[in-house]
């Protein structure tokens, strides 16, 4: 027990500590004694004395990770009223519980003067940057400091800032490399988008870090960064345009892109679940607003010429009728029924405000028990496409309002959402397919 303590909190203290060796009962020999701590730290060493292989041993040895890191930062902070040393690493892997909480957190261990304090994470870095690892060695802290102390002390303010900004710099570094930092991003990407919401000081920097599938290439595997969006947008383009889903496969065949893929206007593909609340929170990038392509009344602004504006309020006059009739059926279900402007291929898709919640983030809230408020959406149409032809011919109500029925629950279902009756929803179909 007493072995194990030194090892934990005195293993790299400047002088060796020894003990008396356990005696051997097949030897004659007496004792002896033994030296049961290192004796060193290695970052206390002159970086230039240091191999990286020492690096690498180091890592293993505090993180408790079999694979070598992917970056590391050795920094030394003297002058004014503060000394500090860091080492700070990027690991290869996360940990299978990197998503799972957001409770106490090891990884970043405190020192003062070399003894082990306690794993500090949670002082010393912002809940986004979980999954760095290191130490922090002060000369200035007392021996016997506790968290209440650290929470309040100014010193670790400004340590936190610093590692803070390290960390960061060790990953616009990683960055810089394309085939690097697709690796980290895969790892990590979906913790780091945490930071733009909840580190407001350093939300620019966190922007330029982000990378997200987009319809510039119809490859997962392929990333983009808002400054690479921003620089290939089109002449008279002044929006940032994203959607949110539940999968990658969702967001790029949802039915709100087709008018932006006629266009060639790139859209960003959305699919983790931190990136709604996320988007939720950001408003600008380089002094362009995000547009959700899902949410509010769409205005491609000078993306649109005279003529295409003059054909779509037509579109609108010769669907008056069947948008009003499609209304009446459906009564309560939706906000409104209105001519779209997005869909060139599909009969219909669903419309949120732009206050509320994506369709497939509302399905996850309900599943997991809780209750939201009703969120009426509304239903787009597109007069051009064969059932909307067809349903302008129906003149019975019953039979017309189960084809409006049918396109509601279609566009519920293409947004991610859960139909309140599938069974209802599959017998419709079917009776609607033998009678076709």
């Amino acid at each position: 027990r007493l072995k194990t303590l030194i090892s934990k909190y005195s293993d790299h203290i400047a002088f060796p500590i020894r003990m008396e060796k356990e005696a051997d009962e097949d030897s004659d020999e007496a004792p002896g004694m033994e030296v049961v701590n290192q004796a060193s730290a290695l970052w206390t060493r002159p970086k230039g004395e240091i191999s990286d292989d020492d690096y690498k041993a180091f890592y293993k040895h505090v993180a408790g990770d079999f694979n070598d890191p992917m970056a590391w930062a050795h920094n030394r902070v003297e002058g004014g009223a503060q000394s500090y040393t860091t080492l700070l690493y990027l690991p290869q892997k996360a940990p299978f519980d990197l998503l799972m909480g957001r409770e106490e957190r090891k990884g970043l261990k405190l020192y003062v003067r070399r003894v082990f304090i306690m794993d500090a994470a949670n002082e010393l870095l912002p809940m986004y940057l979980r999954f760095a690892r290191g130490v922090v060695d002060s000369d200035d802290l007392p021996l016997n400091v506790s968290r209440e102390i650290l929470q309040e002390n100014r010193l670790v303010a400004k340590i936190r800032a610093s590692v803070t900004k390290r960390v960061l710099n060790m990953i616009e570094s990683l960055a810089e490399d394309e085939e690097k930092y697709a690796t980290f991003w895969k790892e990590f990407g979906e913790v780091l988008k945490e930071g733009p919401v909840e580190d407001f000081s350093n939300r620019e920097a966190l922007l330029k870090l982000l990378r997200f599938n987009s319809t510039a290439d119809e490859s997962k595997d392929t990333l983009v960064s808002l400054e690479q969006y921003v620089s290939r947008m089109k002449a008279g383009q002044d929006k940032i345009y994203y959607i949110t889903a539940d999968s990658y496969r969702a967001a790029s065949n949802s039915p709100h892109l087709e008018i932006f893929r006629n266009k060639g206007i790139e859209v960003l593909l959305m699919h983790d679940r931190v990136d709604e609340w996320m988007m939720s929170h950001l408003q600008e990038f380089d002094g362009k607003p995000f547009q959700s392509v899902a949410k509010g009344d769409l205005d491609l602004g000078n993306l649109e010429d005279d003529s295409e504006k003059e054909a779509r309020e037509e579109r609108e006059k010769s669907a008056e009728d069947v948008t009003r009739r499609i209304a009446e059926a459906l009564g309560e279900q939706v906000d409104s029924v209105r001519v779209s402007h997005r869909l060139t291929d599909s009969p219909a898709c669903l419309v949120l405000s732009e206050s509320d919640m994506a369709v497939h983030m509302q399905t996850l809230l309900k599943q997991a028990g809780h209750e939201l408020g009703g969120v009426k959406p509304k239903l787009e149409i597109n007069p051009a496409h064969p059932i909307i032809e067809r349903m302008k011919g129906i003149e019975q109500a019953e039979s017309f309002g189960e084809w409006a029925q049918l396109l509601l629950d279609q566009a519920w279902l293409a947004e991610g959402g859960q139909l309140e009756d599938p069974a209802g929803f599959v017998k419709r179909l079917n009776r609607m397919i033998v009678q076709s």
